[in-house]
């Protein structure tokens, strides 16, 4: 039976912006590194007779990228990307500001 620990550690280290978004890239004399933000997670378990069990999973986003351009290294973000994490943030931030308000006003 091969160590969950090793196994776990050989896949992990195959996930990520590479693995998802390639290597950089040097197109018409500018470099292109992507940037994403990457989770992942294991789990894995057995029972009193043995039997074991486990699974993983894991979820990559295209925040943007780096560009260097005539000896110039900036971020140019991803919109659609920050837009998908924004929306949400925001109502998750507006729900909770209405509770604490709320509760403040008690």
């Amino acid at each position: 039976m091969p160590n969950i620990a090793l196994e776990i550690g050989r896949i992990s280290a195959n996930l990520g912006v590479s693995a998802a978004y390639g290597e950089p890239q040097d197109i018409d004399g500018e470099r292109f590194v992507p940037v994403a933000a990457t989770w992942t997670g294991f789990g894995g378990g057995s029972d009193e007779t043995g039997n074991g069990g486990g699974g993983g999973g894991g979820f990559s986003m295209p925040i943007g990228a780096y560009v260097r351009r005539n000896g110039e290294l900036r971020f140019e973000p991803n919109l659609i990307a920050t837009l998908a994490v924004a929306i949400p943030l925001f109502w998750v931030t507006g729900r909770m500001l209405a509770k604490l308000v709320r509760a403040l006003k008690k």
